[in-house]
């Protein structure tokens, strides 16, 4: 048993909150009607990381893009705190936090421009102190006046970072964030994501990392190939723990 369920159930206490926050219950995706993985059953609790693992192409960003709204499942349901998730709700922008592997900002903005533009439109009291204080935490104060564009393939990344955490959020869904990322950024990464998930925030999470896995999941789901769900193949997708899910990254054919 995780010994961080004490604290899982602490802050789903703390928040109110009864039940799971986010609920995927036979969730089948893909496109054009054809699935891209076995269907995927699992809760996240506020204040836990719940990882999603697996071989490249098994289809962990696109389970991520169902659970954001920007996908249609094929079958099977994505709820948030018991009602299914509409990518469009004010109400669902405001606990939803997302960063994919896409470069999405505003070009002709510089970064702290970006940064505030995000935090104003959610909401966020004292802008300039929350967008100064992340751009600290990501490295980014030397870049705040450089257009995106003209940033480090590091630094872009850590700009994504920076709007899903500048903003709100009761849940982050974050596709392989450490990639691009040089060592000290991933451990930098490893903290704050740690940060969160002691403060209340539930996260889903696509990685290959094992330093990440073992450091912040609570849980996790291998994903598999949707061909290698049927007769004489595994079980299908599955929830196992962060040593287990470590093994399956070091070494997915095993």
């Amino acid at each position: 048993m995780s010994t961080r369920a004490p604290r899982a159930a602490r802050a789903a206490e703390a928040s109110g909150a009864s039940g799971p926050l986010l609920s995927l219950r036979e969730l089948s995706v893909g496109w054009s009607a054809e699935p891209v993985c076995a269907p995927v059953t699992v809760d996240v609790a506020p204040g836990e990381a719940v990882c999603l693992v697996g071989a490249n192409g098994a289809g962990k960003s696109t389970v991520l893009r169902a659970v954001a709204g920007l996908l249609e499942p094929l079958a099977g349901q994505v709820l948030l705190q018991g009602q299914p998730v509409d990518e469009r709700s004010a109400s669902f922008r405001r606990r939803v936090a997302c960063v994919f592997d896409e470069d999405a900002w505003f070009a002709e903005l510089s970064v702290a421009e970006h940064l505030e533009l995000v935090a104003r439109g959610h909401g966020v009291r004292d802008v300039a102190a929350v967008v100064d204080a992340e751009l600290a935490a990501q490295r980014l104060t030397g870049a705040a006046d450089q257009l995106p564009v003209s940033l480090s393939s590091g630094q872009k990344r850590r700009l994504l970072l920076a709007a899903a955490l500048v903003r709100p959020r009761a849940l982050l869904l974050l596709d392989e964030p450490e990639q691009r990322l040089d060592p000290p950024g991933r451990a930098a990464l490893l903290e704050r994501l740690r940060a969160e998930r002691d403060a209340g925030t539930a996260l889903l999470v696509a990685t290959h990392d094992t330093v990440l896995l073992r450091g912040l999941a609570d849980r996790a789901v291998v994903v598999d190939d949707a061909a290698d769900a049927g007769d004489g193949g595994p079980a299908g997708c599955r929830v196992v723990d962060a040593e287990e899910a470590a093994r399956v990254v070091s070494d997915p054919v095993a």
